[in-house]
């Protein structure tokens, strides 16, 4: 390590927070890669007497580094929290999970009894899950109160070895006569989807202590909506539901508010940005209005929901005197309604709980229509759940963290799958029917696109980027596809390659166009592939910088996925 290196990092020490039995090294941007970059790291683990709470946040720790620090934390025993949030920044995910084990290891030497465990904003994925799974079966576990696994990226996948772990440290504990008794639950942002969901469901039902749950943004649908419902109404001791930008529709609002009415300590419910429409929003209203006396935050924003359901919503709240927050921005009030929802609250003296409604979608009148769409939604994901049981009935009682397919029951006489051709698929792109476009979709796809058109190109790679899925067949056939398309337009002397990254910047909503174009509706997808596609050899290095430089720039749309966007920034950096 060169002495101008040593130096900085002394003068970064010297700032390093003690005090109450905590050493920080917060937001030092550290960047220990060696065993030699930890050693005042080292030395100052190990001169602290009674070391309680570590912070590491805001560093970057490499497999060695993290060798010697678990060294020196294995005399540690009154370790209780390990802040160690975003620890990881530039690192390649194999790196992840070794670093995790041995810090692991180190605390489960040391006999400690972690209370609070914070891995947020590591973007380990399912594997890095796997890191730190020994630690969470172990006694230095079995007293943990507080587990925060914000942004990690875990999937399904991820989201099953967690739950997993999660009952086995409960049935230990239990056995030696404390069960594990976890308060507080973080993992938003985590794509854990209806299967992990559910999974974890299963393990918070068994736990039944817990007081916070916040699984924001993980693309739940009702079937995992209703499960985790269930499992809620076995914690009574819950103060916090945050299941923000999750799709609940009526049937997941339907099976929450049920739940509500048995939870007596609630104190915020974050339900904004969950489809939970009119009819969802009565049911809660119900529930709130039968009890929930120490209700101080109720958000339905964005939801979908019409004037008379809000204004129910409304009358609902009257005597909560413990209130402080009522939002339902966004949705489908119109001007009338907005007043007439504040005269309500003004009756009750309560006028200054409401939030803004300065996003409010206006009143619609096309009641049947609406009801028709839903009705289609809820067809849609019966299908789905019926899909998921025939593939349940094959599996048996095998655990599989394999992608969701469209798969025939197991009866003698089979129903075939429609055949799906390229026009389908790109008119109406979905994982299910990538995957029946068969062995040759990549050249068929790649043949039947005009790559001297630039529009034409982006427009197809959005569309097949649209179905990513973190699953080996889904994501294999798009890396394929993109792959034999871009390869194609890249090396054809009529493609103009800064014509397609600016028109693909546009599309994503990254670059302002004087066209009106309407921006993706989530960019994880093409996200994931360009982190995919700028490794291959057939992408202009030239381009490179220009995706970095957009990347970088804060953008709401990339902030919403920004495991995915992580991912990418990474991998530019290292090219």
């Amino acid at each position: 390590m060169a002495s101008e290196d040593i130096s900085k990092l002394a003068e970064s020490l010297a700032k390093t927070k003690v005090g109450g039995g905590q050493l920080s090294f917060k937001g030092q941007s550290l960047k220990l890669n060696t065993a030699e970059d930890a050693e005042e790291v080292i030395k100052q683990i190990e001169e602290f007497d009674g070391l309680e709470a570590l912070r590491l946040e805001g560093n970057t720790v490499g497999v060695e580094a993290a060798k010697v620090i678990a060294k020196a934390l294995e005399n540690k025993s009154e370790l209780k929290r390990c802040h160690w949030s975003d620890m990881f920044t530039g690192r390649l995910r194999s790196e992840i999970p070794p670093a995790l084990i041995s810090l692991g290891d180190a605390l489960i030497t040391a006999g400690a009894q972690l209370v609070e465990l914070d891995l947020s904003d590591n973007a380990f994925g399912p594997d890095g899950v796997r890191g730190f799974e020994a630690l969470l079966k172990s006694p230095a576990c079995y007293t943990l109160q507080e587990l925060k696994l914000n942004n990690c990226g875990m999937g399904i996948g991820g989201g099953k070895i967690l739950a997993a772990a999660l009952k086995e440290c409960h049935r230990k504990s239990s056995a030696q006569g404390k069960p594990l008794a976890l308060k507080i639950f973080v993992a938003g942002r985590n794509r854990l989807e209806n299967d992990g969901a559910t999974a974890l469901a299963e393990a918070f039902g068994i736990i039944g202590t817990l007081e916070e749950v916040h699984m924001p943004q993980n693309g739940i649908n009702h079937p995992g909506i209703t499960a985790l419902a269930q499992a809620f109404a076995i914690n009574p001791l819950l103060k916090v539901i945050n299941l923000n930008d999750n799709t609940f529709t009526e049937k997941g609002a339907v099976a929450m508010a049920e739940t509500l009415k048995a939870l007596r300590q609630i104190e915020v419910i974050n339900f904004g940005d969950c489809l939970v429409r009119s009819k969802g929003a009565v049911a809660i209203a119900d529930a709130v209005k039968e009890g929930l006396h120490k209700l101080k935050e109720l958000n339905l924003s964005f939801c979908e929901i019409k004037r008379d359901a809000a204004l129910t919503v409304a009358e609902a709240i009257e005597d909560k005197a413990e209130l402080e927050k009522l939002d339902l921005n966004g949705n489908c009030l119109g001007e009338e309604g907005c007043e007439q929802l504040q005269e309500i609250l003004e009756g009750f003296n309560m006028a200054a709980v409401l939030g803004s409604l300065s996003d409010d979608e206006g009143e619609e009148e096309e009641d049947e229509e609406e009801e028709e769409d839903e009705d289609e939604e809820e067809e849609e994901e019966e299908e789905e759940e019926e899909q998921q049981q025939l593939k349940d009935r094959g599996q048996g009682e095998q655990e599989s963290l394999t992608p969701k397919k469209i798969i025939d029951s197991q009866d003698s006489t089979p129903v075939p799958s429609p055949p799906v051709d390229v026009a389908t698929f790109l008119a109406f792109p979905s994982p299910e029917k990538l995957l029946r476009l068969g062995p040759k979709c990549s050249v068929l796809i790649a043949q039947q696109t005009d790559t001297s058109d630039v529009e034409k190109v982006v427009t197809t790679l959005l569309r097949i980027s649209s179905v990513f899925k973190d699953e080996a067949p889904v994501k294999t056939a798009v890396h394929e596809i993109t792959d034999a398309l871009m390869r194609k337009a890249f090396t054809s002397a009529t493609f103009n390659s800064d014509a397609f990254i600016t028109s693909l910047l546009i599309h994503m909503g990254l670059l302002k166009s004087e066209e009106k174009i309407k921006a993706v509706p989530s960019l994880y997808g093409i996200l994931m592939t360009l982190n995919y596609m700028v490794q291959q050899d057939y992408f202009p290095k030239p381009l490179v910088s220009v995706l970095l430089a957009f990347v970088t720039k804060p953008n709401r749309a990339l902030d919403s996925c920004s495991f995915a966007r992580h991912m990418l920034l990474q991998t530019l950096h290292q090219l």
